[in-house]
């Protein structure tokens, strides 16, 4: 999948993008095609919540859309749900800026 494209279980806007939404519930051990990329679910992801498309470290930005979201608080694999657990969002906060 390129970017800009949607499959049938995920959606990832530009090559930036280092974690995709899902479309649908993702099973742990699934397979998706996610930019180009065969990713394996390693825990199941709500529909609607995001999926590492790559390792992503602690500190590092979580980009989806094209646009940071917020930081890892904890090393991410690829695979993996992103969410409140592993991510905070630097969205709205006047003390930090956006990469």
């Amino acid at each position: 999948m390129s970017a800009n494209s949607v499959s049938d279980k995920v959606i990832v806007i530009t090559a930036r993008d280092n974690v995709a939404t899902a479309l649908e519930p993702l099973a742990a051990g699934q397979t998706i095609d996610a930019n180009g990329r065969q990713i394996t679910v390693r825990e199941a992801i709500a529909s609607g919540h995001k999926v590492a498309l790559a390792p992503i470290g602690s500190g590092e930005n979580v980009v989806k859309y094209g646009n940071p979201i917020g930081t890892a608080t904890a090393d991410i694999a690829a695979g993996s749900h992103v969410h409140v657990h592993n991510l905070a969002s630097t969205r709205g906060r006047g003390d930090q800026k956006h990469a």
